[in-house]
């Protein structure tokens, strides 16, 4: 299978929690109409995360399809352009983005019930090939993040390749996703020796400063 991830901000003018409202009981509505949908969860920042300013993005929505055949037969359909006015109504479609990802399990364990789940996004070494990049953070660097203890879960989206071709440059090369019990744990995975050791080996693949944003998931389609 393959995974449409996207990111966006919340409408202008609109508040955190009207947002979260809207996206998570009335979205789905015109989502789950889409046909060849397998898998769709919704993740939000946590209400939390408003204290220190804005974050870099308000939430990400996953969707998976058998194949990319499945999500390009949505084009010009009537639930995909039902799904597309709808996000207008809580989405400001300039911040939006999608990245077409296959999935890379590292650590294969249940996401814990009411637990909270980190987003990274990241940017590749600007001398590094897409092949190396990926290569690199499958077999190198998800063997280290995946001994920090406090981890419950930890999958790696990989941008899909066909999204360099012809010179196009998608706006991120993947997000590392991983699931905690809850904040307290992710602040004590800090100050591990293993969480050191994926610190210190950051430079090796990625860009520095990637941003991310502590979400918690509303699973819509299991």
């Amino acid at each position: 299978m393959i995974k449409a991830l996207s990111f966006f901000k919340r409408r202008s003018g609109m508040s955190v929690e009207a947002f979260q409202a809207y996206w998570r009981t009335r979205h789905p509505e015109v989502v789950i109409r889409l046909s060849g949908l397998r898998r769709y969860v919704q993740s939000h920042t946590l209400p939390g995360a408003y204290r220190k300013g804005e974050p870099v993005y308000d939430g990400i929505a996953e969707v998976w399809f058998d194949d990319t055949q499945a999500m390009r037969a949505l084009a010009g359909t009537p639930a995909y352009a039902a799904v597309q006015a709808d996000e207008a109504a809580f989405i400001e479609r300039a911040t939006m983005g999608l990245i077409v990802t296959e999935d890379h399990v590292v650590t294969d364990g249940p996401a814990p019930a009411g637990g909270v789940k980190n987003v990274e996004f990241l940017t590749r070494r600007p001398d590094l090939t897409v092949e190396a990049f990926q290569r690199y953070w499958r077999e190198v660097h998800g063997p280290l993040a995946g001994r920090i203890p406090v981890i419950r879960r930890y999958v790696q989206s990989h941008t899909r390749r066909s999204a360099y071709k012809r010179g196009r440059v998608p706006r991120w090369d993947g997000a590392a996703l991983t699931w905690f019990d809850d904040t307290q744990a992710m602040r004590a995975s800090a100050s591990s020796p293993e969480y050191a050791a994926v610190r210190a080996d950051e430079p090796n693949f990625i860009a520095p400063d990637s941003p991310f944003i502590i979400t918690r998931e509303h699973v819509i389609v299991p």
